[in-house]
């Protein structure tokens, strides 16, 4: 089986590179310019996911059989800074994809959100009618039903939530983030009136890959952790297993500050009927940290500050 694995530098794209070399699938990764530096790959290229004309003469050359779309431009605010561009590469791709899988009858896995849902209720099910309340929300859902329309026989839509992991760059994951605001004299400010249902990116590249295997899978499907946790609760539970005091960050609630916009409330998912068709299991969130590993260029000052 050959195997492509688009924005294959990212948090989850290069989680789902691993996974698929792991299971020795002859993988193929594509990257913006910043390399993935996953080892066993077939090749990797450097690729503009928005020159139509190059996406389909490699995809026509190559013929994989599956092909796994991880790129986005997946931040919010760089989708509101840029919309023209986060069209082309969170639309546009997606259904220029859709359309060559289709004629080369090979599977699309596309990674979407559960930022479709406007989390006004949670315990979202994959038949649950979206209603975005951002942007980068519409978007996804756009290209879900863009996938769908142009690949009817082997489509996956898998709706994942907010990620835990170790990037590429140690500077783009939730850890990550957080301890790089506290090692600059920040007091973030996190939310407990803000649930949301952290998945690990290994979790989800497992999950991934064992779709890819199988051709019996076909359709809208979500992924997540076991928990729901706030989002000062997720924060916490970083700064615990970092070693690092609770008050390094700041409790508010969303209700109270009416400047911030929509954010939705809720984005807890329900994940039967994947969850009972898998072999791969949802993880836990102390299991999720104890993945964790500290960022090479906090590393000092987390063992100053903190415990490794």
């Amino acid at each position: 089986m050959k195997v492509f694995v688009f924005g294959a530098s990212g948090l989850v794209g290069s989680a789902i590179a691993r996974a698929s070399v792991r299971r020795r699938i002859n993988t193929f990764t594509f990257v913006n310019s910043r390399p993935s530096g996953v080892s066993g790959v077939v090749s990797e290229r450097s690729l503009d996911v928005t020159d139509r004309e190059s996406v389909e003469r490699l995809i026509l050359e190559e013929w994989p059989d599956v092909i796994i779309n991880a790129a986005a431009v997946s931040s919010p605010a760089d989708v509101a800074r840029n919309p023209a561009l986060a069209e082309k590469i969170n639309v546009g791709f997606p259904r220029q994809l859709a359309m060559l899988t289709r004629h080369l009858g090979a599977q699309v896995i596309h990674l979407s959100t559960d930022m479709v849902f406007d989390g006004e209720e949670g315990g979202y099910r994959s038949t649950s009618v979206p209603n975005p309340s951002s942007l980068y929300g519409q978007l996804k859902l756009m290209a879900e039903k863009e996938v769908l329309k142009f690949n009817k026989e082997r489509p996956v839509v898998l709706r994942i939530t907010i990620v835990n992991g170790n990037s590429v760059t140690g500077q783009r994951s939730v850890h990550e983030k957080l301890l790089a605001a506290i090692a600059a004299g920040e007091k973030p400010i996190l939310f407990s009136d803000e649930l949301r249902q952290p998945c690990s990116a290994g979790s989800v590249a497992d999950v991934a890959v064992e779709m890819a295997e199988r051709n019996d899978l076909h359709g809208i499907f979500h992924w997540a952790g076991t928990d729901v946790v706030s989002r000062l609760e997720l924060g916490q539970a970083v700064l615990k297993r970092f070693g690092l005091p609770s008050d390094r960050v700041q409790a508010a609630q969303v209700s109270s500050q009416p400047d911030l916009g929509a954010r939705p409330a809720n984005l807890s998912l329900e994940l039967e009927p994947l969850l009972g068709k898998l072999k791969t299991k949802p993880l836990s969130l102390s299991e999720q940290m104890a993945e964790l590993q500290a960022p090479a260029h906090l590393y000092r000052w987390i063992r100053e500050n903190g415990k490794l």
